[in-house]
């Protein structure tokens, strides 16, 4: 039974790493991957050595570290309060309301967002900000307003996946906790402080623990397709990802973009290391492995 899983975990997860070495080769196509000349680490030097690696590396940080903190705190919220739903057609619906956005690929978010944001059509300027005598306010062209406008597309986008597994632990806890609760008076703030919280924690640090892998990995999609590549934004929008795609259409250089790659893994990998360790000497059983 576990032959096809395994099979499909080679195939896809572990053949795949023999590309590595491309990160550390300059790539001729006639010579092919394993004949092109060695070149060490200058492939990764691109990352470090211009003008805008401090600006990538600290968008990309702070933008995941912010949706690491965030992403949970909201996601349980919402999962504690669609357990409380009791008529099944009306948790049904919700819980598809929420799940619905998950699934919009990145360009019809960035349409979204842009009949949002344009100066002339868009809904917050044309039907909020204009009748209440305010300016049109060209969000396209003003890199301050997305240090905002990102974490909330981003929790629009991806909360209802979140809740989805988090609703699903809340469901598993035992209602003789909360009917004990119940009664001894316990209100439903007490019930969700005192029962749900901590029979819920292992799946949140089990989830932050493999946000934290990806931390220098950022979402393509909302950082190149919701800004609609305005190079106006890159101060506050350029991360790693975008910052390589840039570089690999314009140089065409596939060791570049091996060597991001490989970077990005190789840190995720010790941070998960690191930050499981002082799980587990915190409590070994809330720890990943």
């Amino acid at each position: 039974m576990m032959l096809p899983g395994t099979i499909y975990l080679l195939v896809n997860n572990y053949l795949p790493m023999f590309g590595t070495v491309i990160a550390f080769k300059s790539i001729d196509y006639s010579k092919g991957i394993l004949h092109s000349p060695w070149v060490g680490f200058t492939n990764f030097k691109f990352l470090f050595k211009t003008s805008d690696a401090w600006t990538i590396t600290r968008n990309t940080i702070l933008y995941n570290a912010l949706f690491i903190t965030i992403t949970p705190v909201i996601a349980v919220t919402f999962a504690i309060l669609l357990n409380e739903v009791r008529n099944r057609f009306a948790a049904r619906y919700y819980q598809s309301v929420m799940f619905l956005p998950y699934f919009l690929s990145a360009v019809v978010v960035g349409y979204l967002g842009y009949s949002m944001l344009s100066t002339e059509f868009g809904f917050i300027n044309t039907h909020v900000l204009e009748p209440l005598g305010f300016d049109a306010v060209a969000w396209y062209s003003e890199p301050k307003y997305w240090p905002f406008i990102l974490p909330i597309v981003y929790i629009w986008k991806n909360i209802g996946y979140s809740t989805v597994i988090y609703l699903a632990a809340v469901i598993g806890i035992d209602n003789e906790y909360y009917e004990a609760a119940l009664m001894d008076g316990a209100s439903k703030w007490r019930q969700a402080i005192s029962i749900t919280l901590p029979q819920i924690r292992p799946i949140i640090i089990i989830l932050m623990l493999l946000a934290v892998g990806h931390i220098l990995n950022a979402d393509f999609g909302l950082f190149y397709q919701v800004p609609l590549d305005a190079g106006v934004l890159y101060p506050t929008t350029n991360v790693i990802d975008t910052y390589v795609y840039r570089a690999l259409i314009t140089l065409g250089d596939i060791g570049m973009s091996s060597a991001a790659g490989l970077y990005q893994s190789a840190v995720g990998f010790v941070l998960v290391l690191g930050v499981n360790l002082i799980v587990r000497k915190i409590n070994k059983e809330n720890a990943l492995f």
